[in-house]
């Protein structure tokens, strides 16, 4: 599993079937973001928002080489 710099294994799993759903349903970066801010309002993956999470989904998802 890749690391997403989320805090805990759990948060990595959860941001794991995030980028594995969004490339599945082909998900442009706008609705990505939305569902990282959906995930943050969990207790346990209030980071999902954080720079560092979402510039690795965004690289994950190559919306960098686009």
């Amino acid at each position: 599993m890749k690391d997403y710099a989320m805090f805990t294994d759990a948060g990595n799993q959860a941001i794991d079937g995030l980028v594995t759903s969004a490339r599945a349903l082909e998900l442009e970066w706008p609705a990505v973001e939305f569902a990282l801010q959906v995930l943050s309002r969990r207790p346990a993956f209030a980071e999902a928002t954080d720079t560092a999470v979402r510039e690795s989904v965004y690289c994950a998802l190559e919306f960098d080489r686009k």
